[in-house]
């Protein structure tokens, strides 16, 4: 068996397939990975595309759609190579670019996973929103990246072409050491979509391991080809997922102040939704916050180490908006 699985999670994307596809297979060393997809109850063209156009790639058929999460981790309990990277559908990879990770991981045992630098495929001289160079987690929750924070997405002039222990690294690319995920349980299903690999790297660190952004290896990343930034779905996964993120992350002792501070800071966003009159997206905060509140009963063991003292930064509202740091670098 090869060493590494590249599986593309894949849900009526036979279009992304079709564009992206080509790359993966082309530009994806054949003597270290297998290239997979799996596919999550898709009812368009993309089995029937996959079997015409790429026989070479190995398909796994779910009956329904298991979510980004569920499907990963049947993917992986499915294939068991010794090391997998979770690639999203809308990537383009360049010939190369998963030398330099394979070999970070094979020279650094105490990492347990790593990803590259991850470039806008529509203006690729930019870093892309969803992981740019490396994630990090101020005490509020709020992740952000080197080389992008809020909407200020910085140009790559080479200024983080190092490598870097980061707090996360980004579903989008992550390359994991596959019995580290699933001895830290894989990506939490319940949490569907979106923030699950931040929770992913937090269970990872608290083991022990560390997490690298390796800038050797780049890909281009479209973003969004989920659901758009101002979808009211993804809106009401993104506030919902990062409350649990640190409820589930944080000791029991820092949670009451923690959960109290994101209650005030969500609120604001409410009230900046309903003033713009965007009513949709406001009702996903509140349904985000009623459906944490119920789910977190499933989460009754806390860590005794809160990596969020320790690790993060300045809280990254007071640095960006009222201190005006708008890049990583000033921080």
């Amino acid at each position: 068996m090869k060493p590494v699985a590249v599986i593309i999670l894949n849900w009526n994307g036979e279009k992304l397939l079709r564009e992206f596809l080509p790359s993966v297979v082309a530009n994806t060393d054949p003597d270290i990975a297998d290239v997979i997809v799996a596919d999550n109850g898709s009812t368009d063209g993309s089995r029937e595309l996959l079997s015409r156009d790429f026989p070479q790639v190995r398909l796994l058929a779910f009956d329904e759609n298991l979510g980004y999460a569920g499907g990963y981790n049947r993917a992986l309990r499915e294939t068991g190579y010794r090391y997998t990277v979770l690639l999203n559908s809308d990537v383009e990879t360049p010939r190369g670019w998963l030398g330099p990770l394979y070999q970070f991981l094979e020279s650094h045992p105490d990492a347990a996973a790593c990803q590259p630098k991850i470039l806008s495929y529509k203006e690729r001289h930019r870093f892309e929103y969803a992981g740019a160079a490396g994630g990090f987690i101020d005490r509020n929750g709020y992740p952000y990246c080197r080389g992008r924070i809020f909407d200020t997405v910085e140009e790559d002039k080479g200024q983080y072409d190092t490598p870097a222990e980061v707090f996360w690294a980004t579903g989008a690319a992550l390359m994991v050491r596959t019995d580290l995920y699933t001895l830290a349980g894989g990506l939490d299903e319940r949490f569907f979509a979106h923030m699950e690999e931040i929770d992913l790297c937090w269970r990872l660190r608290l083991m022990g391991h560390t997490l690298w952004c390796v800038p050797a290896s780049h890909i281009y990343h479209l973003g969004g080809g989920s659901l758009p930034a101002a979808n009211p779905r993804k809106t009401y996964l993104n506030f919902r997922n990062n409350l649990l993120l640190l409820h589930k992350n944080l000791p029991a002792a820092d949670l009451r102040p923690a959960l109290m501070r994101r209650r005030l800071l969500d609120t604001a966003a409410w009230a900046k939704f309903i003033l713009t009159l965007d009513f949709p997206n406001a009702s996903a905060i509140l349904r985000a916050h009623r459906d944490f509140r119920r789910m977190r009963r499933h989460y009754t063991a806390h860590p005794a180490v809160n990596l969020l003292a320790s690790t993060s930064r300045p809280d990254i509202l007071i640095s960006y908006f009222i201190r005006r740091k708008r890049l990583f670098s000033q921080l």
